[in-house]
């Protein structure tokens, strides 16, 4: 007997429709009604799951999963996201093909908000043999961390209007600017504290009927023995990396500050029904656990007088409850007047934490010279610095101490413009939105527009095309996509523009010293692309070709002009031929 499609039992073919390609299931169900017969909710919200895993907070799926199918149009935001994503591949592609627009495309993505991470991140993990895989993954990545930054940014919005943002939340927003492809998001590390305290519960079934004090002790030797507090004893303790709640929480050794380990500790602590805030200190943060209403730490009824309603730890050191006569005796000692020790011992505002968390990563920065002058090995570090000062620029713009830090916060503008206009172009629109109105009715207001304005007109604005003509050949030896070492200050760089002469203005060629070069300024002048994250204007004579092993930082900058690497002639292949056509 011949047994057809059709006769196989139900469940067989909602695996069948569970398998095959969703855009392959309407003409499945209209060819065969038993196809469409099956629990269509089921079907589409499998599809989802497995097809998208990042959405906007709008869309609350993890509330949506949580429901039965049948309440939730699930075909209809399948094919929302489905559509979307399409359209957010297309901009992606008109990024790629052409050096204008590409702001006003890169925005048109970012409208899409999360629901663009699961497409970008498809792009940007594209194979190493791709045609164009070196600008693909540069432009992915900078759009998808555009993304990750909105996200931050929207939450310390929030806690500048007064809204109630958690801790953790707040601190790991400066994780979304140093993000790129890992996990650690707001969501992922929200998830992290969840099942840290589920483990902690299930080690420890006792601790639903422990003591406040009997918990507090419970969590931070979990905390400390697991590696989540603390520095470890052979490391820096201004490591950029111990600034940041999300890489503490996915790192195998320690690597938590002091600030850190509270919040994370306090995290916990809530979800195991323990109340726990940051304290106030000066150059430390402590824990404050506080006692139920009516009840001391020990957990007895409060006693007339009794002084233990609260208590004090320090996760990042130890499991022990800190005596607030040695913290007082601590502001004594720093010669903090007694009238404002209370308000050094009381719950410390998460505003004030990120102020301090900012604070923080511009003194690791500094710490390691990394501002002005980075090493070629820490531009390859993770977290990379120039995405964690840029975080704290943000922080402390957005979340000032007081009035007066306010108007002084016009101090971090040249440093965030910089940044933007090098290398976080796409953050034109998050500087229009949340930066400029912090100005208004200021000429630092007036100033920024025009900045803006300038931006966005250069990026519209069709490339002069350079082709080579016999004269050109003669005279401009080497080509765009040359990779050379500069014969004086040996850095390495990439050739991405060309002037047959120098076309620099006097003051600069005076500056620089141009004529006192051997051939001058009449020789060929390079726009070149610098491993260390700079843009320079390179004499020719300056140029050495000779071979050597490009740098890791180089390869990796490279896709901003560059399609690829091509080793048989050592060249970076051209993504800007519609400047330089004949390169």
């Amino acid at each position: 007997m011949t047994m057809i499609l059709t006769d196989l039992p139900t469940e067989i073919l909602y695996q069948i429709l569970l398998c095959v390609p969703p855009a392959t299931i309407p003409t499945l169900q209209q060819v065969c009604r038993k196809f469409n017969d099956l629990s269509q909710p089921l079907i589409w919200r499998h599809h989802c799951q497995k097809q998208f895993k990042y959405w906007r907070p709008e869309h609350d799926i993890q509330n949506k999963y949580a429901q039965a199918p049948a309440k939730v149009n699930w075909k209809r935001l399948f094919q929302t996201r489905h559509l979307g994503n399409r359209k957010i591949s297309q901009r992606f592609e008109n990024i790629l093909s052409s050096q204008t627009g590409r702001i006003e495309q890169s925005e048109n993505i970012l409208e899409y908000g999360y629901n663009a991470k699961d497409t970008l991140l498809r792009h940007l993990n594209v194979r190493d043999d791709a045609e164009d895989v070196l600008a693909r993954r540069y432009y992915s990545d900078a759009v998808l961390g555009a993304v990750h930054r909105t996200r931050a940014i929207e939450e310390w919005s929030k806690l500048r209007e007064g809204q109630l943002v958690p801790l953790e939340r707040a601190l790991a927003a400066f994780d979304q600017f140093v993000l790129h492809d890992r996990d650690g998001d707001l969501e992922e590390t929200s998830t992290r504290l969840d099942d840290v305290a589920e483990s902690i519960r299930f080690q420890n079934r006792e601790i639903s009927d422990a003591s406040p004090q009997e918990k507090a002790v419970l969590i931070a030797k979990y905390l400390l023995s697991n590696k989540l507090t603390g520095v470890e004893a052979d490391t820096e303790y201004h490591n950029l990396q111990n600034s940041f709640i999300g890489l503490a929480l996915r790192s195998d050794e320690r690597a938590a500050l002091p600030l850190t380990s509270v919040a994370i500790f306090c995290a916990v602590s809530r979800r195991l029904g323990l109340a726990a805030e940051p304290c106030g200190f000066p150059f430390h943060i402590y824990a404050i656990i506080m006692a139920p209403e009516g009840h001391d730490v020990d957990g007895r009824p409060l006693a007339g007088g009794s002084d233990t309603q609260q208590i004090y730890m320090d996760p990042f050191r130890s499991d022990k409850v800190v005596s607030k006569k040695d913290l007082v005796a601590q502001l004594k000692a720093m010669g903090i007047a007694s009238m404002e020790h209370e308000a050094h011992l009381g719950t410390a505002s998460t505003a004030d934490m990120v102020r301090r968390t900012a604070r923080n990563i511009i003194t690791s920065i500094q710490s390691t010279r990394h501002i002005h002058s980075l090493s070629i090995s820490a531009e390859t570090a993770y977290p990379e610095s120039d995405g964690a000062f840029y975080s704290a620029l943000w922080a402390l713009l957005l979340l000032p101490e007081d009035i007066a830090a306010r108007s002084a916060g016009a101090r971090y503008l040249p440093y965030m413009l910089d940044h933007v206009e090098k290398q976080f172009l796409m953050d034109i629109s998050l500087i229009e939105k949340f930066a400029i109105p912090l100005f208004e009715g200021s000429h630092h207001n007036v100033q920024l527009r025009n900045t803006i304005r300038v931006i966005r007109a250069g990026d519209l604005m069709p490339k002069t095309v350079k082709p080579r003509n016999p004269e050109t050949s003669q005279s401009v030896h080497f080509k765009v996509g040359q990779v050379f070492r500069h014969r004086r200050y040996t850095y390495q760089g990439v050739i991405t523009g060309w002037d047959v002469e120098c076309a620099a203005a006097e003051s600069w060629m005076s500056q620089m010293g141009v004529d006192r070069l051997s051939r001058g300024r009449h020789q060929s002048f390079y726009h070149v692309l610098v491993e260390d994250k700079s843009v320079r204007y390179v004499a020719e004579e300056n140029i050495d070709d000779s071979h050597f092993d490009v740098s890791t930082s180089l390869m990796s900058l490279a896709g901003r002009h560059f399609k690829r690497w091509d080793e048989p002639s050592r060249t970076f292949i051209s993504n800007i031929k519609d400047e330089y056509p004949d390169d």
